[in-house]
């Protein structure tokens, strides 16, 4: 069946109306209104009130049969847009700068399309709407299944796309193994003593314990860690300092610690907390530190990533299918997959020539992508059922 000119249109529009009035993780009330209006219109099934406005709507087939899920995250950033589209997002400071919107606009438009394919699932195809994806460490999936979301639908396999901005239109990330990465976070508080510029012999500067630290702390990933098995450990806020003749007594840093295997994550974490305690105890500097274990690695299943390749290989051809190496980007669905089987892919979407990373205030999705992630998430959960029929 070929996916009809006008779902795409209706999807650019959600996806457009989205974008234009983004909500924080945890703050995405009308958000979920209106993917609940869209399910309605459909006449998709749905509960509400997981992780407070999560859904999960639910489809069945004409046909008994395995239940699978379909994921889309659906908050914003705290970032002020300036990417120019002509519908920016007009929430001061909150931005879809992670193509959640695209995701929830193709999910819904997955959907509207599975309702018209209804005679080719045999089974039930769950869509999850989550929120609080950027919510680290905390996030919204574990929430979700806290709430009860997998209680009286229980699935069998759990499948994700996500935008992916480094890849043209047309192609697909897929790969067995970790996909994303551990990522957690730190805090660390450095206290001095503080005094006259002109008097240093007579404080300890918490500037430069803290810049010691933050050089120090490179050394972790270029000496201490296996060059082949990732690990990055970067301090992207530094404040401190109030005046230009004063030395600081205080410094706060704020970083994230990026890995791929559990083992490296263990070892970077230990040697984390011994280079910051050490440097400042040399430094004659204190230091507080607070570390949050964020969201572990995302790792497919190589059964269901297996499928997806198969799926997209004979929709589009092995030219769709670039080999591609895992980033170490954080991803909340990896709880989700911890407790049940399943894959996250990537979908091209890179606009060209300009094209911004994800996070970035300029980031752009290119809508050419959409046909293609309905598509293939339509047709890899029809596959996906089917092959779990034939299993069992």
């Amino acid at each position: 069946m070929t996916l009809d000119s006008r779902i795409v249109e209706e999807v650019v529009e959600f996806r457009r109306l989205l974008h234009r009035n983004p909500e924080l993780s945890g703050e995405e009330q009308e958000t979920s209104q209106r993917i609940q209006e869209k399910l309605d219109e459909i006449g998709v099934p749905y509960e509400t009130g997981f992780a407070g406005t999560g859904i999960l709507g639910i489809i069945e087939g004409e046909e008994p049969g395995p239940t699978i899920g379909l994921r889309a995250d659906i908050d914003a950033l705290p970032i002020m847009e300036s990417s120019g589209e002509d519908f920016s997002s007009e929430n001061d400071g909150v931005m879809h700068a992670c193509g959640h919107d695209a995701h929830t606009a193709m999910l819904f438009g997955t959907a509207k399309y599975l309702m018209e394919r209804r005679d080719e699932i045999e089974g039930r195809i769950l869509l999850i709407f989550q929120p609080a994806e950027e919510q680290s460490p905390t996030g919204g999936s574990k929430q979700m299944m806290e709430d009860g979301v997998f209680d009286e639908y229980v699935p069998e396999v759990l499948i994700a796309q996500h935008v992916w901005p480094q890849l043209p239109v047309g192609q697909f990330g897929v790969m067995a193994g970790p996909i994303m990465g551990n990522s957690d976070r730190f805090k660390i508080k450095v206290t001095g003593s503080g005094g006259h510029a002109s008097m240093p012999h007579d404080t300890i500067d918490a500037i430069v314990a803290a810049n010691q630290i933050v050089t120090s702390l490179q050394t972790i990933a270029s000496r201490n860690a296996n060059p082949f098995d990732p690990a990055v450990v970067t301090v992207g806020k530094f404040n401190a300092g109030f005046q230009y003749n004063v030395i600081a007594e205080t410094a706060e840093l704020e970083g994230t610690i990026r890995t791929q295997s559990d083992e490296m994550k263990q070892k970077v974490k230990r040697r984390f907390f011994e280079v910051v305690e050490n440097v400042a105890e040399a430094m004659d500097a204190k230091v507080e530190i607070t570390y949050l274990d964020g969201y572990p690695a995302t790792v497919n299943d190589a059964e269901w990533a297996e499928q997806v390749h198969t799926t997209v290989e004979e929709m589009y051809g092995e030219e769709a299918l670039p080999a591609l190496t895992p980033s170490l980007g954080g991803e909340d669905f990896s709880r989700f997959l911890q407790k049940y089987p399943g894959v996250y892919y990537w979908l091209g979407s890179s606009v060209g020539e300009g094209q911004k990373p994800l996070h970035n205030p300029s980031f752009r999705f290119n809508e050419e992508a959409i046909p293609y992630g309905i598509e293939a998430m339509s047709q890899v959960a029809i596959d996906t059922l089917q092959t779990l029929k034939n299993k069992g």
